[in-house]
């Protein structure tokens, strides 16, 4: 009876090993957000865009999302960041989005504030995205339509909301996907307003 080659025997230990391996990484990863989450620093809605201290993206002017709001393209947002020279939020948002419907009330508090936002609805239907601000309020100083989705891919949207800060160079500075909350506003996207105005 011949015994098994010890190669054989290795590959078949470190096949098993795997498992174990995966686990550990596994656990020692949820370790790590257990520890972010106990010290306040996870964010659930924390997602990297690679645009992020880029330009805007070019793009043609977007139609209006009705008679009363005024559309707008790069060129437009550009013009405006330099003829006031302070920050623009844009908000990709969305009458069917619950979560937009939820972070409503701090849009129009940041516009009671004096602070710009321009809205982008995104694959809505006019009629909807209007019904939704006469109902809600209506923070945009300007609003237009991305009906077919284009723009936000230009963007690098994962959905909406999705806010992006524009400082007075025409540079993505600040990114948020996901609701604003009042905390967000507070900690983040107001130090950033400050920083960039």
């Amino acid at each position: 009876m011949s015994a098994a080659p010890p190669a054989r025997g290795l590959s078949r230990r470190a096949l098993l090993g795997i498992p174990l391996a995966a686990a550990a990484a596994a656990g020692a990863g949820f370790y790590a957000l257990l520890r972010r989450m106990e010290a306040g620093h996870y964010d659930p809605h924390a997602v990297d865009n690679p645009l992020v201290g880029q330009a805007i993206p070019d793009f043609a002017p977007l139609p209006a999302q009705d008679p009363a709001s005024i559309g707008f393209g790069s060129a437009d947002l550009r013009a405006a960041l330099h003829a006031t020279g302070r920050p623009i939020l844009v908000n990709f948002f969305a009458s069917w989005c619950v979560p937009c419907r939820i972070e409503h009330p701090q849009l129009m508090a940041m516009t009671g504030a004096g602070i710009a936002i321009w809205g982008i609805a995104y694959k809505d239907q006019a009629a909807d995205a209007a019904k939704l601000l006469g109902e809600e309020g209506n923070p945009y100083a300007r609003l237009a339509r991305d009906e077919n989705g284009r723009v936000s891919i230009d963007w690098g949207l994962y959905g909406v909301p999705e806010t992006f800060l524009i400082d007075r160079a025409g540079i993505i500075r600040g990114h948020w996907a996901g609701p604003l909350a009042p905390e967000t506003v507070r900690d983040e996207v107001s130090p950033l307003l400050r920083k960039y105005a």
